[in-house]
């Protein structure tokens, strides 16, 4: 189960950090011209915040336990991460991007996983 949890967070850091710096590194328009329409009906800042608290995901996922320090970090950051996919899933419906949405799902059923299995 260890294993299991290891492996799960780590990809949940890899595809967070991913994410977060793309919407960190590249312009709203550039995002929204590359299929990411749901930029628009965000400002610059609210783009460049859910960016940066994918990066922070990422860190939380892994370092804590990695580092042995405040370990409880991990399900604290899973949860929050629930919360983020929540918002976004809140966002795809809104939009009708059910596609999307299915992504969002497997998000939230892995990271809720790592929640239950390190609380």
């Amino acid at each position: 189960m260890n294993i299991a949890l290891w492996i799960i967070a780590s990809l949940l850091a890899v595809a967070s950090l991913a994410g977060g710096a793309v919407k960190l590194a590249q312009p709203r328009e550039k995002l929204a011209a590359v299929g990411w329409g749901w930029v628009n009906d965000f400002g610059d800042g609210t783009v460049k915040t859910i960016g940066t608290l994918e990066i922070l995901a990422s860190v939380g996922l892994v370092l804590p336990a990695l580092l042995d320090i405040a370990p409880v970090l991990v399900p604290l950051t899973a949860v929050c991460l629930v919360l983020l996919m929540l918002g976004a899933m809140i966002t795809h419906v809104r939009r009708h991007e059910a596609q999307l949405i299915v992504v969002n799902l497997v998000i939230v059923a892995l990271a809720g996983f790592v929640a239950w299995g390190r609380f």
